[in-house]
């Protein structure tokens, strides 16, 4: 389950340059179920999940989309930018 957006200056320059939204998720949320959500919720297609837990112990979602500017759309949808 998608908690919120992980917001930093290096989160909205990767979604800028490189295609990617950063989400904080459930800690027991798998790549294919993060996945699922994200194409259900924002009818977007996902090309790649990598995984991460931070500093804090929280589980960290940075989705790749196969669409051009995708994530800088997603990302003013969502009141990022």
């Amino acid at each position: 389950m998608i908690q919120h957006p992980y917001v930093t200056e290096k989160a909205t320059l990767m979604a800028e340059k490189d295609n990617v939204l950063q989400f904080i998720v459930d800690i027991n949320d798998t790549k294919p179920t993060v996945k699922r959500e994200i194409e259900s919720l924002f009818k977007v297609k996902v090309e790649r999940i990598n995984m991460m837990m931070t500093m804090k112990g929280k589980k960290k979602a940075i989705v790749s989309f196969s669409q051009p500017n995708t994530a800088t759309e997603l990302a003013s949808r969502l009141g990022i930018f």
